[in-house]
């Protein structure tokens, strides 16, 4: 049984989610868009008001050109970003703009994965300007590719954009990139863009030694697989949340409660391995309110690498949502 407060926020993403559905789901060709966008709103504690949410993505489909990806159903993620964030969207939404065009501009090619860096480098608290920030991130890009070119596309200009934030030089912070992926292939982990993927949001975290965050992440995949979880290569972003707790199962635990419940649910049944990713989300939000996580620092920790999950997970739905877009057409 899963407690009260969680429980809440399983029912009221459920809500949120029908609300969606039936309300744009002619206007939208993946659903999963719309489970995104519901935990979005669970995450932040906001109110997804339907009315004022529609005119927002209405008006952002107004503000871009003809062969914007913003005209598509991309502008309904985008408006909930804003929406969950900022308490006057419609002005912060031409700041974005403004940031994609400095993205673009500095080499990272224009479509739906920039723009979520866009709103990734628009949330970020870093000292820098946005114009050092971009420079930083096309460093950490080509620093990626050049590692892993096969690995890397421009799925991966999210989680540029947010290791842009942090401290250390590229070459430093690229070396710490792949001893996160050589070690944790030496002990099981499937090599691939997943294991990229936590490479990256592993090097997100400051708070913790690097070896102790490895061994973190064996010892989760080993008690989520003990719980009877089935981690696959794709719930990889997932262990490296759970990796930033020092002792995870409990969390683990609720986590397993709500995904059986969301399993049994004839909404998202068949869509299991989101039901995984956003379960993780729902129960860690509930623990940002701990007074102890902020004064650890471990809070921003936690929303950047939920962060980059959305980044990912957005990503997917984008590019799936792209091609049943040609397909249809």
């Amino acid at each position: 049984m899963l407690p009260e407060t969680i429980q809440q926020k399983v029912e009221q993403y459920r809500g949120f989610y029908i609300s969606l559905k039936n309300e744009l789901k002619w206007k939208v060709a993946d659903h999963k868009q719309f489970m995104a966008i519901a935990s979005m709103y669970v995450v932040k504690g906001k109110s997804l008001q339907l009315q004022p949410y529609i005119e927002l993505s209405d008006y952002i489909k107004n503000q871009v050109g003809m062969f914007s990806t913003l005209k598509s159903s991309q502008r309904f993620t985008i408006a909930a970003m804003l929406d969950t964030r900022y308490e006057n969207p419609k002005e912060t939404f031409h700041e974005f703009l403004d940031v994609y065009d400095q993205l673009v501009q500095g080499g990272f090619t224009r479509g739906a994965f920039t723009y979520i860096a866009a709103s990734a480098m628009l949330s970020n608290e870093s000292s820098r300007s946005h114009k050092e920030m971009v420079r930083r991130s096309v460093e950490i890009y080509q620093g990626m590719k050049k590692k892993h070119l096969f690995l890397t596309s421009s799925g991966d200009v999210p989680l540029a954009v947010l290791l842009a934030e942090t401290s250390e030089s590229v070459d430093d912070l690229m070396h710490e990139i792949e001893h996160f992926y050589t070690t944790l292939a030496q002990h099981g982990f499937k090599k691939g863009n997943d294991l990229q993927f936590l490479s990256h949001i592993l090097a997100n975290d400051k708070n913790l030694h690097g070896d102790t965050l490895i061994e973190r992440c064996l010892a989760v995949k080993e008690i989520c697989e003990s719980a009877g979880m089935k981690v696959k290569a794709m719930h990889y972003p997932v262990l490296g949340l759970l990796a930033l707790f020092e002792k995870p199962e409990a969390e683990i635990e609720i986590i397993h409660e709500a995904v059986k419940q969301l399993n049994a649910d004839k909404l998202f049944k068949w869509q299991k391995d989101i039901n995984v990713m956003l379960a993780v989300n729902l129960v860690i939000s509930e623990k940002l309110k701990d007074s102890r996580l902020v004064e650890t620092g471990i809070y921003t920790t936690i929303e950047t690498i939920i962060q980059a999950q959305q980044a990912a997970m957005l990503a997917v739905i984008a590019s799936t949502s792209a091609v049943a877009t040609t397909t249809t057409t």
